[in-house]
């Protein structure tokens, strides 16, 4: 038995990379990162990994050892140090989560309607899970990251052809499957309940992301929007910007005139509550965070919140991130706080706040731990 509670992401590191350069991954993230956070009490890592670090498509089926030993040294780092992993993988075969279905880019997303690639996809599973179902460290293995699909019926189609791969080769290990609308919670609706206590959901929050994503170089409506807007409180003149882009308005329609508070969260959160109890099934929040570019009170105050919530729902969660746009070590653009991490954020996201502190009582049994 080991608790996934509470971690955090290491984004950045073998997925989300400026480039594929060996020098970054070797130094990105070492034992020292990883010792630094099970000192802060976190009980686990959420690692992203994008299918280059771990197979070429000039060489389909021949695993990269060079990437995968990334990964060897990241478990063998958790394990010495007493935290669980969440593998990740991030990009597959014919999918990026960066590619929301617009018309000039969805053709990129191919790996739902390809058998080839989809074939390919479960290959790439049935190496990981063969490489690491018996490792020594606990690991839950996450079958994709933030799928961009309307409905959730071609994912579980793949989702149960994958599975079933994975139980021919190990028929106890952790699975995780999270749903359409990139990991949204409205994602969970329609995601196939399987019959297999080994199988846990997750979701991600960035919401609201006018609030949590304000000035956002990569994306397009809080920066066009414009407005920098507190939290606690409202979204200032949103009717009038949704009234001159309505092609926005459907997806944030429903906030105008909102008050957005620790009610709103709530409200937010509420049917990922309700999946869990409708289903009696763990839920995690694999994501969640909120920029820097944001008033830093407006900022502490919304975190606080969402670690209420979870800590009232019983929700385990990874924040994002340690290091990155989002981090408690801030990254690219962002300057480093003097080299240390925002202790003020991680006091917030552990209010409890001890080193080493003992994990809350809900945890999730990997199947995996000798």
């Amino acid at each position: 038995m080991k608790s996934f509670m509470n971690g955090i992401n290491l984004g950045g590191w073998l997925s989300q990379y400026r480039e594929f350069d060996h020098e970054h991954f070797r130094s990105f993230i070492t034992e020292a990162d990883i010792a630094r956070i099970a000192s802060w009490g976190l009980d686990h890592v959420r690692l992203p990994v994008d299918y280059p670090v771990l197979e070429s498509d000039d060489a389909v089926g021949v695993p990269l050892e060079q990437g995968y030993a990334y990964i060897d040294s990241c478990l063998a780092w958790c394990e010495a140090h007493g935290l669980g992993v969440v593998l990740d993988i991030h990009e597959a075969p014919g999918f990026t989560f960066t590619n929301d279905l617009e018309e000039e880019t969805k053709d990129r997303n191919n790996l739902f309607d390809s058998v080839p690639l989809q074939d390919r996809f479960i290959a790439l599973w049935e190496t990981i899970v063969r490489r690491y179902s018996d490792a020594r460290v606990p690991i839950i293995f996450e079958l994709l990251n933030e799928v961009t699909l309307p409905t959730n019926d071609k994912w579980n189609a793949l989702v149960e052809r994958t599975i079933r791969a994975l139980r021919a080769i190990s028929r106890d290990c952790t699975i995780m499957i999270g749903g359409t609308h990139n990991n949204g919670i409205s994602g969970l609706d329609g995601l196939a309940v399987l019959d297999d206590p080994n199988v846990i959901y997750t979701f991600h929050c960035y919401d609201p992301l006018l609030f949590t994503h304000q000035n956002a170089y990569w994306s397009v409506v809080p920066r066009t929007w414009g407005e920098k807007p507190n939290y606690p409180g409202d979204l200032p003149a949103l009717g009038e910007f949704l009234a001159e882009n309505p092609q926005w308005s459907g997806e944030y329609g429903n906030l105008v005139g909102r008050h957005i508070d620790r009610d709103f969260l709530a409200e937010v959160f509420a049917p990922a509550v309700d999946f869990a109890r409708r289903t009696g099934r763990e839920i995690y929040c694999g994501e969640f965070g909120c920029l820097p570019t944001v008033p830093r009170t407006d900022r502490l105050a919304y975190y606080r919140d969402i670690i209420g919530i979870f800590e009232a729902e019983g929700i385990a969660w990874a924040n994002w991130e340690y290091k990155g746009d989002f981090g408690l070590y801030q990254w690219r653009g962002a300057p480093v706080l003097s080299g240390k991490p925002d202790n003020e954020l991680l006091r917030t996201l552990l209010p409890q706040g001890e080193p080493n502190r003992p994990s809350m009582s809900q945890s999730f049994d990997t199947g995996n731990t000798p």
